[in-house]
């Protein structure tokens, strides 16, 4: 019996993290930075920005390309149904942590995938749910010390020094890194892309 013919995966991204993530399912793929400019400003809801800005991405590289899989995501921090950025100093790290501390924050990747040949398209936004501790302030300043804080959305790293803050996750913790691989393999099982 004749095997099917894989179709090739492209992760279009730039993300490191995602392409470290994206090889633990140990599928063949390439890699392929959208020309797409993320608009985070648009005034709709955390959820659906994170499902339109991953389908942006998928789209922007599945227009290059006649035939493939096309695998788009977009991660961010929200808190409060507010999109929490990367702090820009010290004291903005400072007054995140202090917002968070002792509070739940949500972990958001908007997912979408695309068989260019057929056009089929399956997006989805993927939610892992973090448990931030009751921080006190030396804590908050020991870890701004560490450096880690700068340059996270959320002002944490929840793969780092960050998981001695973090009391409880509730969803994938691949997808609180970047990349939820269940919600994935689920997503990429409908366009005949079977992980296991």
């Amino acid at each position: 019996m004749k095997k099917a013919k894989i179709k090739p995966i492209i992760l279009a991204s730039t993300s490191v993290r995602r392409e470290e993530l994206f090889s633990k399912l140990r599928l063949p793929f390439t890699i392929e930075a959208p020309e797409y400019e993320e608009d985070m400003t648009l005034k709709i809801p955390p959820l659906k920005l994170a499902k339109l800005l991953s389908c942006g991405k998928a789209m922007a590289v599945a227009g290059k390309h006649h035939e493939g899989i096309v695998v788009g995501a977009d991660t961010f921090v929200a808190f409060n149904n507010h999109l929490l950025g990367k702090p820009k100093s010290k004291s903005e790290a400072k007054k995140m942590l202090n917002k968070l501390s002792g509070k739940r924050v949500d972990i958001l990747t908007g997912l979408t995938i695309i068989d260019v040949a057929s056009g089929k398209k399956v997006s989805t936004t993927d939610v892992t749910k973090v448990f931030i501790k009751k921080l006190s302030n030396s804590e908050i300043d020991n870890y701004i010390a560490s450096g880690e804080a700068m340059g996270k959305a959320g002002a944490f790293a929840i793969q780092g020094l960050g998981a001695v803050i973090i009391r409880r996750i509730e969803g994938d913790f691949m997808g609180a890194m970047g990349l939820p691989l269940f919600a994935l393999a689920k997503e990429l099982k409908k366009l005949g892309v079977n992980v296991l």
